[in-house]
């Protein structure tokens, strides 16, 4: 008598018949889950460094070290993970959305070639203004969580706080100057990411050394996209710690610049460049390495 083969587990079976760009998405969170855990510290200092109160011309210069130190004194080592809770709210599905939407883009435009420097501009700028928008709600509480000046105790208490207090509007705060970071960032990066990865060598590219090749693109990528658009960073976390100042994204650049002068926009670029160079090489890395695992082309 023919034994009867054991069916497929239903998991595995449902995973295999995913569309890719469900695939995709599992593949960003996942690589979202890791890359924000580890670095949510630097995201932390960095929300700190920029807004900093009552620095005045010749005060003593605080830097990303101090305000490290100053954190573990007065809030213990775990509150450097101060704002992890809305952090993977945004970063899981965030980073799931903008993979799913890159994907989703490149394989309906570029599916037989490879994007010219331009198109990849254009690529990783739209997917990060889609994923942008959806997730701003989460960045805005959790830029909040991260400044020290509000004592939320959950998520979904401080979008009820600020529902019932600011409005609804207010969690949409800084949204103009989030767009001008995030999608020049993403765009400059995929532009930056992709054809440092053309320039390789055949037989680099091909070597068991490709997650380390990735990662190592995805470093000088992530430096120059950072560096590029610390302004525009600068200017969002000032509109969503403190909406009621600023009617319009030019009076926080006015502010800024009145404040701290041309250096201002570039306070908490060390710990961002860090973070964000460091989060975008690992998630990159990791997507590329499941997607093949899945036998897609990312």
């Amino acid at each position: 008598m023919q034994e009867k083969k054991d069916p497929q587990p239903k998991s595995a079976s449902s995973l295999g018949k995913a569309h890719p760009a469900l695939k995709a998405f599992m593949c960003g969170s996942l690589s979202g889950t890791c890359s924000t855990l580890l670095f949510q510290p630097l995201d932390l200092v960095k929300t700190r460094l920029q807004t900093l109160q009552n620095m005045h011309p010749g005060a003593p210069k605080v830097g990303m070290i101090t305000v490290f130190f100053n954190v573990i004194r007065t809030e213990k080592l775990f509150g450097l993970w101060k704002g992890v809770s809305p952090s993977f709210m945004r970063c899981i599905p965030g980073v799931g959305i903008y993979f799913s939407t890159f994907y989703s883009l490149k394989q309906h435009y570029f599916q037989d070639d490879s994007p010219s420097a331009g198109e990849a501009v254009l690529l990783g700028g739209g997917a990060r203004c889609v994923a942008g928008v959806a997730m701003l709600p989460i960045t805005v509480i959790k830029t909040r969580f991260e400044s020290g000046r509000y004592n939320y105790v959950s998520v979904a208490g401080a979008l009820k706080s600020v529902c019932q207090n600011e409005g609804p509007r207010a969690l949409y705060s800084g949204l103009t100057a989030t767009l001008l970071r995030d999608a020049p960032f993403s765009g400059i990066y995929v532009m930056f990411y992709s054809q440092a990865k053309k320039a390789l060598p055949q037989e680099i590219s091909s070597s068991s050394f490709v997650p380390l090749v990735n990662f190592g693109c995805g470093v000088v990528a992530g430096i120059l996209a950072s560096l590029a658009t610390q302004p525009a960073d600068v200017i969002k976390t000032h509109m969503q710690v403190s909406p009621a100042l600023y009617r319009k994204t030019s009076d926080a650049v006015r502010h800024v610049y009145e404040k701290h002068g041309l250096s201002g926009f570039f306070r908490g670029a060390v710990p961002r460049s860090l973070r964000r160079t460091l989060m975008a090489a690992m998630a990159w890395t990791v997507y590329e390495q499941l997607m093949a695992r899945m036998g897609l082309k990312s």
